[in-house]
């Protein structure tokens, strides 16, 4: 077994979609990034690849790339994905933590669940994404952006 950690932050821009998990989120601000921005995926991108001692997602996706411009971070995870089944692993589970003040995310959670679900090819009952807010405090307080801890089991896909 394999334990990974992954943390992303972005800040709000103006004219720019929320997409998180997956999910597109109606509001008014979006993410400041030069892919979609979407932090959940990050962080747990971040995570698994931690888990297999493979770096970091700046590493595989830099951000100085045209190539991943805009690019739906879905299209990363499951290359993300591809690659750590190549090398004989698969998702044990994975618990994720969403920071923001605004907006709520409790009505996106079931469809963010079952969308990473699929894509980590794994049974809902195996992951866990949750939300809190800072009370106010930090940047994620003062509605500045959002961040995203997570936290993935690896195992060799023969155990």
């Amino acid at each position: 077994m394999r334990i990974g950690h992954g943390y992303d932050a972005h800040r709000f821009a103006e004219n720019r979609k929320l997409i998180l998990g997956g999910v597109s989120i109606d509001y008014e601000l979006g993410m400041q990034a030069h892919s979609d921005g979407d932090v959940v995926i990050h962080a747990l991108i971040d995570a698994l690849l931690g888990a297999a001692g493979m770096g970091d997602i700046g590493g595989h996706f830099p951000d100085t790339s045209a190539d991943y411009e805009n690019i739906d971070s879905r299209i990363l995870l499951r290359d993300v994905m591809a690659k750590l089944k190549g090398e004989g692993y698969r998702v044990g589970n994975a618990d994720i933590t969403i920071i923001a003040q605004a907006p709520k995310m409790k009505p996106h959670l079931p469809e963010m669940k079952q969308i990473l679900a699929a894509d980590l090819e794994i049974d809902q009952r195996r992951l866990n994404i949750k939300a809190t807010t800072t009370e106010g405090m930090g940047f994620a307080g003062r509605r500045e952006g959002i961040a995203t801890h997570a936290v993935v089991l690896l195992k060799e896909a023969n155990d």
